[in-house]
């Protein structure tokens, strides 16, 4: 809710008075006097809006994109920005020293904060005259930071996490105190499997301390024992745990984040040391989705969140695909002027790839390479899986009434700036971004027309496809021997139709039905590879291929391909050619796993580097 983001606001300037106290140094001639610091520490008991204020600053370096950043540099997209850091990654320069893909600082001070948090909030003074409402915010704040914590270890293990020389999985520094002018900043990193342990506690800590999700109570019976106990009333239980507190950090979310952290862990990369199994795995993602009845919960519309505009739109019902999400912004056109092509007053910054363009199967839900299926290198775009035209703009298109021209030919009588490399804001792929952007915006300074967004942190359909992936790798396709109720091939079968997969040209069944489901489902390594395909397709443009290519292990040179359409003048015919828009130079040898920051390894000696870094 936009109460979390609100509030965040308010603390920044009451932040600032103390921030250069508080905040996370790696220097001990950084830290004020420790006199000084046992002052600040007794004002923020005394009076708690200091002290949610650092709560408040933790929340403020949440590591979630709220727009496509990640995936120009995998084999998704590329970018027409020439001086993109993540161009620059792609092609060469990823190092120690130069890694837009670091969690480090913002992660670290995070949990810096947090820990600072953690150290006061039972001293603090939130509601001194009433003691339940003393105890039911401490309590739900303290599961806010516990989980918090294991959020920022989460996005540090999945970007520094990996194998150093000595032949070891290793996490990061494991901190659960705050640090000061006083510690010992030479620390080593913990192991893989400690730090994965300590994120597991940390979320069932937080279970343990907030509800499940923030809603208001009716009676006094639906209070916790524990409360009633210490007097609480109805508006004192939702004062601290009502739908004012929604979108903040919440049992819910802890359970989801468990679930994830012990996806990444038994993925490929890790899951030879980390001390979680695919089982573990599959169990956890199990628990999250039986909360919402488990396929009974699958949201039909889920793929296309984005495009229910009325949901978008303040005081509307939360969408059940969403599990939980950024503060609705204001209206703004920022995703659309960064987005759209240039004939609708966009930059065009993120184009497609051709190989996820090829990603995506015909309707009947074969692949393009089956040579039953029917796709038409003369007519690529021809009974495609509808999720194509969803998240990508092609040649033809028309979108915002207007029909968006790629190819190389003039499009009534005039030359169109959408065409491939036409300038500098042109695709360099053959393909724009459609995905997560409003059709009602004008981004156009002079006539602008802003809109509603909302971000999600989690979607539902990650954590299906979570489970989908852990149970396969567990059990296979079809087995269910923990009786959860739902399989990796009811999953992937349910996402499959949502898509519109197994049908003809107008959407009719097909009397075969989605043969090529079937037939993955036979088979547990091809259905491996159909799960990761339909993860690639539903998560696009949401920041995930780049980790997810890591963690399973996957080749990361693949060259990235464009369509370049050209026009017979005297027949009209379109001829369609791929070509290699951007070579690739990642180097898979060790290049699955970050860097640890240069600049800290040579500070300290205790901080080992992963394996191949410099």
């Amino acid at each position: 809710m936009d109460y979390c983001k609100l509030n965040i606001m308010k603390t920044r300037n009451i932040l600032m008075l103390f921030i250069g106290v508080l905040a996370f140094c790696s220097c001990d001639d950084m830290f004020v006097p420790a006199d000084e610091n046992n002052r600040q520490t007794e004002d923020m008991t005394e009076e708690s809006k200091y002290a949610n204020g650092l709560l408040m600053y933790a929340y403020d370096r949440l590591p979630y994109q709220t727009v496509t950043v990640t995936d120009v540099a995998t084999d998704d997209a590329v970018t027409n920005v020439k001086n993109s850091n993540y161009l620059y990654m792609a092609t060469g320069s990823w190092s120690a020293d130069n890694n837009p893909m670091s969690q480090w600082d913002n992660c670290r001070d995070g949990i810096q904060y947090v820990n600072l948090f953690l150290s006061i909030v039972e001293d603090v003074k939130w509601a001194p005259s009433a003691v339940s409402k003393q105890q039911m915010f401490v309590d739900r704040l303290k599961g806010e930071a516990l989980g918090l914590r294991a959020l920022f270890y989460y996005y540090l293990l999945q970007a520094h996490g990996g194998y150093a020389d000595d032949g070891k999985l290793y996490g990061v520094p494991l901190l659960t105190k705050p640090e000061d002018g006083s510690s010992d900043f030479n620390q080593p990193r913990a192991l893989f499997a400690d730090c994965v342990k300590q994120c597991f506690a940390d979320c069932d800590s937080a279970m343990a301390l907030l509800p499940f999700d923030y809603v208001d109570v009716d009676t006094i019976s639906e209070i916790p024992t524990k409360y009633l106990n210490l007097g609480a009333q109805k508006t004192g239980y939702n004062l601290v745990f009502g739908a004012r507190s929604s979108g903040l950090f919440s049992g819910k979310v802890a359970e989801a984040l468990k679930a994830q952290i012990a996806v990444l862990a038994a993925s490929p990369a890790f899951r030879d040391d980390s001390g979680v199994s695919s089982e573990d795995a599959a169990a956890l993602c199990a628990a999250v989705l039986k909360r919402i009845g488990g396929m009974a919960g699958f949201d039909k519309t889920g793929n296309i969140w984005y495009k229910n505009k009325t949901k978008l739109e303040p005081g509307a019902a939360e969408m059940p695909e969403i599990l939980w999400r950024e503060g609705r912004s204001g209206k703004d056109s920022r995703q659309e002027l960064t987005n759209f092509p240039p004939s609708l007053y966009g930059n065009g910054e993120v184009n497609p790839s051709q190989n996820l363009v090829d990603a995506f199967p015909m309707r009947s839900g074969l692949p393009i390479s089956d040579p039953n299926s029917g796709y038409d290198p003369n007519d690529p775009y021809a009974n495609r899986d509808p999720r194509l035209a969803d998240n990508v703009l092609y040649n033809g298109t028309v979108f915002r009434k207007a029909q968006i021209i790629t190819g190389n030919y003039p499009s009534d009588d005039k030359e169109t700036e959408d065409s491939l490399n036409a300038t500098d804001k042109s695709t360099r792929t053959g393909y724009y971004l459609k995905k997560l952007l409003r059709d009602d915006v004008n981004p156009l300074a002079s006539n602008q027309i802003a809109q509603y967004h909302i971000f999600p942190r989690i979607r539902y359909t990650e954590i299906f496809l979570d489970y989908a992936e852990a149970a396969n790798d567990a059990w296979g396709p079809k087995l269910d021997p923990k009786g959860f109720g739902f399989t990796a091939y009811d999953i992937i079968k349910a996402i499959r139709e949502r898509a519109g997969l197994g049908t003809d040209a107008i959407g009719m069944p097909l009397p075969q039905g989605d043969a090529y489901l079937e037939a993955c489902a036979a088979n547990q390594a091809q259905m491996t590879t159909l799960i990761r395909n339909e993860r690639r397709l539903e998560l696009c443009f949401e920041n995930k291929r780049f980790w997810d290519m890591r963690r399973w292990m996957l080749p990361l040179n693949e060259s990235v391909k464009g369509m370049r359409i050209n026009r017979d003048e005297t027949t009209k015919a379109l001829s369609y050619s791929i070509f290699i828009v951007e070579d690739r130079n990642f180097d898979s040898s060790y290049q699955w796993y970050g860097p640890i920051p240069k600049s800290e390894v040579l500070k300290w000696s205790k901080l080992v580097q992963n394996k191949g870094w410099k």
